[in-house]
């Protein structure tokens, strides 16, 4: 199967071969040193500061979203969340479960919000701002340079959850003046699923240590006082923490973040020039390299779906509700080419020969 999905993704073979190897024990200076590594690209590439933290989640994304929401807001704290789809929905019903105040900023379909909306909710009290920075359900990439002077202005803490924008879309932590940035294994880093990643400022790790947590698990004090030593509180996913290893090392080698970024984007591009022959309409206005979401024009969007993956051996990403007979979405992050894009135009194509589109 050719998977031009948003998660899991298309992995090269280096990340393959070490998940068909036996887990090695993981209380050892080797796995630690290898932990120690994995804290450094990922704050390299998150463009961190020096002293910034970072923590390894045995979890999906959103076990990392809950437990940032749990260790850094509380029901002292009154929250802003662009409530633009079903991942940023998602940090709603957190703040709903963990009782933090919260209002929601809801941006048109298919685009960012404004710079004119965020003014509206200029000097209301806010203490901190959540936004999932690529809504992967909607194809929309929001305008973080907007967000974050909007931020600074206020003093807001600000969380993104750049789970699928990630060395996809350009991205500066310390110059945005991000605090928390949460991001999965199963995306641009092109591993299994199964690791969430937390990055948090300094100003966050403080928040983190003066706050009282009613978790075990999700408690990122015990996450931080043994990542210093580069191990973890629990047993992790060793086999996928090795193979994150080696995919950030071949990132570094190929030129690092921006390189990574520059080929996520070409593939995007080619692709999208590619389609405009074809009878679907893009429907997002404010375009994340990471995926572009389509409108069959003729066709109901879930039996393309159904049709490329049974007939042509091509995954293409779904959507849910409302949305699934309206729209789907096609993929540009992993181990994608141009000629894996030829392969997908082809069976659009020849579809449209068949009537099917």
């Amino acid at each position: 199967m050719l998977n031009f999905t948003v998660g899991p993704v298309m992995s090269n073979q280096d990340v393959l071969d070490i998940g068909a190897k036996q887990v090695p024990y993981f209380r050892t200076p080797e796995f630690s040193k290898i932990m120690l590594e994995n804290e450094d690209l990922m704050k390299k590439f998150a463009k961190a500061s020096d002293d910034s933290r970072v923590v390894f989640i045995t979890g999906s994304g959103t076990a990392s979203m809950e437990a940032v929401v749990m260790n850094v807001f509380d029901e002292n704290d009154k929250v802003l969340i662009v409530d633009g789809g079903s991942f940023g929905h998602r940090f709603v019903q957190l703040c709903n479960i963990h009782q933090v105040p919260y209002e929601t900023i809801v941006p048109e379909e298919g685009c960012s919000v404004t710079p004119e909306q965020l003014a509206e909710y200029d000097g209301m009290g806010f203490t901190g701002f959540l936004v999932n920075l690529d809504e992967t359900s909607r194809g929309v990439l929001y305008d973080i340079d907007a967000i974050s002077d909007f931020c600074n202005r206020n003093g807001l803490f600000l969380v993104v959850d750049s789970i699928s924008s990630f060395l996809c879309d350009e991205f500066d932590m310390e110059k945005l003046n991000v605090q928390v940035m949460i991001t999965g294994s199963q995306k641009a880093l092109a591993c299994p699923p199964g690791i969430s990643v937390i990055v948090l400022s300094s100003e966050a790790v403080e928040r983190v240590y003066s706050r009282k947590v009613r978790s075990m698990y999700l408690d990122l004090k015990s996450a931080l006082e043994n990542g210093e030593r580069g191990q973890t509180p629990f047993t992790p996913a060793v086999g996928i923490l090795l193979q994150i290893n080696a995919r950030l090392k071949q990132i570094e080698k190929e030129g690092g973040a921006e390189a990574e970024i520059a080929h996520t984007a070409e593939i995007a591009g080619d692709f999208r020039r590619k389609i405009r022959h074809l009878p679907f309409e893009i429907v997002s206005k404010s375009l994340s390299n990471a995926a572009t979401p389509l409108h069959p024009l003729n066709m109901s969007a879930y039996d393309i779906f159904n049709c490329l993956k049974d007939e042509y051996g091509i995954w293409v990403c779904p959507n849910g509700g409302e949305m699934a007979d309206r729209v789907f979405r096609v993929g540009h992050i992993g181990c994608l080419t141009i000629e894996d894009n030829d392969r997908l135009i082809g069976a659009f194509e020849d579809m449209q020969k068949r009537n099917l589109l």
